[in-house]
């Protein structure tokens, strides 16, 4: 990739907000960094018209006067990726917050640069090639133990290949090197990559294994592929960000990305206080060992929540580069769209929908598109994957509103959260009957010889009991329940149970925050049995005030309760009662 030659300076003819316009900047190059003004503010270019060119900001522009210099770099906006990304706190254009915090206070000094990655740190290499070695863009070279739980490969960077003439074992800091090509092409241990290129790949694959969440609605009924995308829209106080928040906690990948843009500052206070605490329940260590956190809060400049999710995507596929499954967390693409929207607005263009520029859905796309299971560039076969979970703030919840809309067009899930049962303390506050997943046959199979035979059919039969309770509460609503049949009370109080019992969770407890597929399984199969099993007294003639006395009722709402370890013993206690306990209400029905 050619880069454009550095040092031209421009003057800065006009200041609006976080857009600044600079003239006499010939050889200016679409999307290059520039830095803005005496302060040298960092900027990117957005637009060119001949020798004037129209500059987004990250930071404030307060105080930036015309004719004052614009001096561009040369270069586009690029990520820095080595060891030290895990367990990182950046800010949106990836400058490490802690090490700003050192140098400027709480309050981050404008036109203050600092590197990415700690420069003194010096890491132990492991070389994974000798002398002599072919290798190409992509090839492992060698290994870092990045974390207790994480090795982090050090890859040939995209674009370069060789015979390797040199390499050694030994401790390096992030930009010295540790081999060298027979061209004379060093390798480091760190590279860089635009931040709005998607990295290469050999070929995206068709992934056919489940992004285990571990929440029950959504493993259960709206499960997504490993290298798949989810919609979460939902409006203020349905519960994105705490389900942001455990999804990263939970999921069943490698690594997590997880991206505040735009985000209240008091939600992310919380991700920053909380994250470093948490253990992780797959290694024991802490979770900060396999996170990174890239932060954009509302009251920063708008320009870097675009910046801020590109920045993130482009760490995950460096990780998915490695073989690593990689999981996005992005709270949330709306602030990014409002900003989007003010520049654009400042730029005079001519607006779309609600004032959102009309190049908005083809802007998402070129985000979630980056999501997906790949074969790895290298001379090996690994395979990683990049799945993505953007949250949508849709105002006062209207799902029909442009971001939402044009993200549901391009991402395989919707997960639809609701305000009533928000409102009522269930939580997650999935709507079962709005939401979907555009994967379910994909998953099937693997569901069916992973979990279980039966899964795939109970599945199916939680869903029709679900929409049955919903045209029998429209019923329900007109003439009350003692008019319905006790087939159809049944019904809704088995969906009650269901709901009550398995599809709402407790993101506080320690046993029920997250929930393994063998005791989802489990859990749906005690519960669609206590339903036949129900269904089958009725039909002998016994009462259902009968029916649903049964001591075991109590028992099934408690089975989240049980820890995962205990389950399988706890669950055939309760099902050999249960057998017994309907067996006698059968035979009395009978008798009579």
């Amino acid at each position: 990739m050619q880069k454009p030659q550095g040092g031209v300076r421009g003057i800065i003819s006009k200041v609006s907000g976080p857009t600044v316009i600079a003239k006499s900047i010939g050889g200016a190059r679409m999307s290059e960094v520039v830095k803005v003004g005496t302060a040298g503010l960092m900027g990117e270019i957005i637009r060119l018209d001949g020798d004037t060119a129209f500059i987004q900001t990250y930071e404030d522009t307060s105080g930036i006067c015309v004719g004052e210099p614009a001096l561009l770099t040369g270069e586009s906006l690029l990520v820095t990726l080595g060891p030290g990304l895990l367990g990182s706190v950046f800010d949106g254009v990836q400058r490490p917050l802690k090490v700003l915090e050192s140098r400027s206070g709480p309050f981050i000094s404008r036109g203050l640069s600092v590197p990415a990655l700690p420069q003194e740190k010096r890491w132990r290499f492991e070389p994974a090639v000798r002398r002599g070695t072919k290798v190409s863009g992509g090839s492992i070279i060698g290994h870092v133990r990045e974390t207790p739980s994480f090795v982090h490969s050090i890859m040939v960077p995209p674009g370069v290949s060789g015979t390797v003439a040199e390499v050694e074992a030994g401790d390096f800091t992030v930009d010295q090197a540790v081999g060298r090509l027979e061209d004379g092409s060093e390798l480091s241990l760190l590279q860089r990559w635009p931040a709005k290129v998607p990295r290469p790949v050999k070929g995206k694959t068709v992934s056919t294994e489940p992004f285990v969440t571990g929440q029950r609605v959504l493993d259960c009924l709206f499960p997504i592929a490993t290298g798949g995308t989810a919609c979460l829209p939902g409006g203020f106080g349905t519960g994105k960000t705490v389900l942001e928040q455990s999804l990263a906690k939970y999921s069943a990948a490698d690594v997590i990305v997880y991206v505040g843009c735009g985000e209240r500052g008091n939600e992310m206070t919380d991700v920053l206080t909380e994250f470093p605490e948490l253990i992780d329940p797959r290694t024991g260590g802490p979770l900060m060992d396999r996170t990174i956190l890239v932060v954009n809060t509302s009251n920063m400049p708008v320009a870097a929540r675009e910046a801020s999710i590109f920045v993130g995507v482009t760490i995950a596929e460096y990780f998915r580069d490695m073989g690593s499954a990689v999981a996005v967390m992005v709270d949330s693409s709306s602030r990014w769209a409002e900003a989007l929207r003010e520049i654009s607005s400042r730029l005079e263009e001519m607006p779309g929908e609600e004032g959102y520029p009309t190049y908005l859905p083809s802007r998402l796309a070129s985000f979630y598109e980056r999501a997906g299971a790949a074969e790895c560039l290298g001379d090996d076969s690994r395979r990683g994957s990049v799945t993505i979970v953007g949250a949508v703030s849709p105002p006062g919840g209207d799902f029909s509103e442009p971001v939402t809309q044009s993200t549901m067009r391009v991402a395989g899930a919707l997960w639809a959260l609701d305000y009533p049962l928000a409102h009522s303390r269930h939580y997650p506050a999935i709507n079962w009957n709005r939401s979907y997943s555009l994967y379910d046959e994909r998953l099937a199979p693997w569901f069916h010889d992973h979990v279980g035979e039966s899964w795939p059919s109970q599945r199916e039969g939680l869903m029709r009991l679900l929409e049955k309770e919903a045209e029998l509460q429209e019923v329900v609503q007109l003439v009350g329940p003692d008019s319905l049949q006790e087939s159809d009370r049944l019904t809704l109080e088995t969906a009650r149970s269901l709901r009550d019992g398995f599809l709402q969770q407790n993101a506080t407890s320690e046993i029920d925050a997250s929930c393994p597929l063998a005791k989802k399984h489990g859990m749906l199969t005690l519960l669609m049995e206590f339903h036949e099993l129900a269904a089958a007294a009725l039909q002998a003639k016994v009462p259902l005030a009968r029916v649903l006395s049964v001591p075991e009722r109590e028992e099934l709402a408690r089975l989240r309760e049980i820890p995962a370890d205990r389950f399988q013993i706890g669950a055939e206690a309760i099902r050999v009662s249960m057998r017994a306990s309907f067996e006698a209400l059968r035979e009395k029905g009978e008798q009579r």
